[in-house]
């Protein structure tokens, strides 16, 4: 294998591993932020759980973050939950950031 095809190699090898830990951080968000809406619902123990799952879930619908967002904003809206759409947004990016300081430090 000559320098060129080991660097490639290395290239793909770090790819992978990048789109492995924005996964996972991706997933740690969206538990967090269900944790964090079903807070803001009234839901507790269990169900609260339930609920982080089913934000988990909703992220597999569509590419990005706007199925998470669609499905806490009518869920808010559904119960009468008074956050804005920034507020909503706001909470996904500072628990994105948990979330990658989390993942990182688990490695």
């Amino acid at each position: 294998m000559d320098t060129f095809d080991k660097r490639e190699e290395g290239f793909e090898k770090r790819f992978a591993h990048d789109e492995e830990l924005r996964f996972k951080a991706t997933a740690r968000r969206n538990k967090l932020l269900g944790l964090w809406a079903a807070e803001k619902l009234g839901l507790a123990g269990a169900e609260a759980d339930a609920y982080a799952k089913e934000v988990i879930a909703a992220d597999f619908e569509a590419p990005g973050d706007d199925d998470v967002f669609a499905k806490i904003r009518k869920d808010f809206d559904a119960k009468g939950v008074d956050q804005s759409d920034h507020q909503i947004r706001r909470t996904m990016n500072d628990l994105m950031e948990r979330a990658v300081e989390e993942v990182q430090a688990a490695k």
